[in-house]
């Protein structure tokens, strides 16, 4: 037979995972939860960001035919932010999915790691401070 403790925690958990899925059915919330998906690429292989680029749109193709709001982010950071560069191999696709209504942040400690500047980015992705 479990402990009290053992009960009253296993009950917590079971709040704060009820509390991260947006609170118990039937709450009164009349709008379906916004989907979200944030994929972090810390490599800088052509084809690593091409295989996550090719998710970014897949994602954005399913959730737009199923008419399901999705907000879709794709983190660069490590060696990753090479990636996210003006001059990459990969810049167009990063233009394309950012067209697409997708979300691309840079880390700026990454950036700072590798002395890059905005001016060197791709146009129009996001940045925060950490990125991992």
């Amino acid at each position: 037979m479990a402990s009290r403790a053992t009960r009253r925690g296993f009950m917590l958990g079971i709040l704060a995972a009820a509390a991260l899925l947006g609170g118990c059915a039937g709450m009164g919330e009349s709008k379906p939860a916004k989907e979200r998906v944030v994929l972090q690429v810390s490599d800088d292989n052509p084809k690593t960001w091409h295989q996550a680029l090719n998710v970014v749109n897949n994602l954005n193709m399913n959730y737009g035919k199923r008419g399901i709001d999705a907000e879709i982010a794709l983190v660069a950071f490590g060696d990753g932010i090479q990636m996210l560069k003006d001059d990459a191999v990969v810049a167009n696709r990063v233009q394309e999915a950012v067209k697409g209504g997708a979300q691309i942040i840079a880390c700026q400690n990454s950036m700072q790691r590798f002395k890059l500047t905005k001016d060197q980015m791709v146009d129009k992705i996001a940045y925060v401070q950490t990125g991992v």
